[in-house]
């Protein structure tokens, strides 16, 4: 029985999950949105809050650390904390919405938008 587990792991080991969820996670702040399968939408969704909530403190310890979840890409690094982080100084979460769309042709997976608020 899988109770109160929740991590979703998309038949891949530790390693290629978090690179995957940094992968997405770069492409979320660069573009403003993504289209990608429902699975991984939901899953992209705490991983970014938590980056943006922990972003918001400034200092130099919470820049270190999102560099570090962001695989050391200083120009979305330097986007996320200049023009997104600004934009939610008022709100506690919820920076984030998954917009479901029809199922994609080729293998029927369900497919979703995410986006920032």
């Amino acid at each position: 029985m899988r109770h109160h587990n929740g991590v979703r792991k998309f038949g891949r080991t530790t390693n290629q999950r978090s690179a995957l969820l940094s992968g997405l996670a770069l492409s979320l702040i660069a573009h403003g949105q993504i289209t990608t399968t429902e699975a991984k939408a939901k899953e992209l969704r705490p991983f970014i809050e938590k980056l943006v909530t922990k972003s918001k403190d400034g200092t130099l310890a919470s820049q270190r650390l999102v560099v570090s979840r962001l695989s050391n890409k200083n120009d979305e690094v330097k986007k996320l904390f200049d023009e997104i982080v600004p934009k939610y100084k008022d709100k506690n979460g919820g920076y984030t919405r998954v917009v479901k769309l029809p199922k994609r042709l080729s293998d029927g997976s369900p497919m979703a938008v995410i986006q920032f608020v």
